[in-house]
């Protein structure tokens, strides 16, 4: 028995386990009999905690998908671990192997592409600003001699960090630990604004002490499309990822996962997005792609 242990446990050390780095994630979870999905704690509402502190979600019902076909390639069922992860960190620790997928409201773009890979598109967003009603604010110009405050590790605040240099627009940038932590800087009047995802503003709001206090800019900054992010250089994995997510979306379990969270009460408030599917979201359900290109989701 003990060379038995011994012989798995340099498998999976050779396999990346131990954290450095993971060649073949298919034959690492048969292995262990364990996969780990990445999930937030707010991305309101993809992946973020009910009022039972359970990752729940549209991204992380895709991602049970993902896990049931996984399970089928390797021939074993497995025990599934949540590792909370935020902007900051989920890209290194998909990359040293702490997470085998990260299921949240992620960015793809060709600088990311650069370090991991992800599966076919699932959603598109836009880069917007929520501020309160009675600021006077309407477009990121109006913020000169103000506080706007982003996510860090999030596209979206390398991107208003460019443009107020670009434009000399005058604006004080600061960063948050999380989306929860930005909305509240605007609540308190810490902030004038909050960059983020246009969708996950809509979610803060909506779940808000009083939502009808805030308004969402008619100006977009950006186009963001998100897809589920697995490791990079990892074919075989990434095809049963891919296809597990083209099967969703090839059949009508994509309209019934997306009218659970956008068209009807979401946990833990029971508030309603009403957010139809976008022309742009069902250009990608007819065909699917995991392209950074912007100008493909317009």
């Amino acid at each position: 028995m003990k060379k038995h242990i011994a012989a798995l446990a340099v498998g999976l050390v050779a396999l990346g386990v131990s954290g450095v780095a993971v060649a073949d994630t298919l034959a690492k979870v048969k292995a262990s009999g364990v996969i780990t999905v990445g999930h937030r704690d707010a991305s309101i509402p993809f992946s973020y905690y009910d009022d039972k502190q359970q990752p729940v979600g549209y991204s992380m019902d895709l991602c049970k998908r993902i896990v049931e076909a996984v399970e089928k390639n390797v021939g074993r069922k497995l025990e599934v671990k949540y590792q909370l992860v935020t902007s900051a960190n989920r890209i290194p620790l998909l990359a040293n192997g702490t997470v085998d997928m990260e299921c949240g409201s992620t960015t793809n773009n060709a600088d990311r592409q650069k370090q991991i890979a992800y599966a076919p598109t699932t959603f598109v967003t836009a880069n917007r600003i929520v501020y309160k009603k009675n600021s006077g604010i309407k477009k990121l110009a109006d913020l000169k001699g103000k506080t706007l405050v982003s996510t860090a590790g999030t596209t979206n605040i390398k991107q208003v960090t460019e443009l107020n240099a670009a434009q000399n627009l005058g604006i004080n940038i600061v960063s948050a630990n999380g989306h929860s932590e930005a909305f509240l800087m605007v609540e308190t009047g810490r902030a004038a604004a909050f960059a983020m995802d246009d969708i996950l503003l809509a979610g803060l709001v909506a779940n808000s002490k009083a939502p009808g206090d805030y308004e969402i800019s008619a100006e977009a900054l950006s186009v963001e499309p998100y897809g589920i992010m697995v490791r990079k250089d990892d074919p075989k994995y990434k095809a049963v990822v891919d296809a597990a997510i083209k099967d969703v979306l090839s059949t009508s379990m994509i309209n019934r996962i997306y009218d659970q969270w956008f068209m009807k009460p979401i946990p833990p408030k029971g508030v309603n997005l009403n957010i139809p599917m976008s022309a742009s979201l069902k250009k990608v359900v007819a065909k699917p792609t995991d392209s950074p290109d912007p100008k493909i989701y317009q």
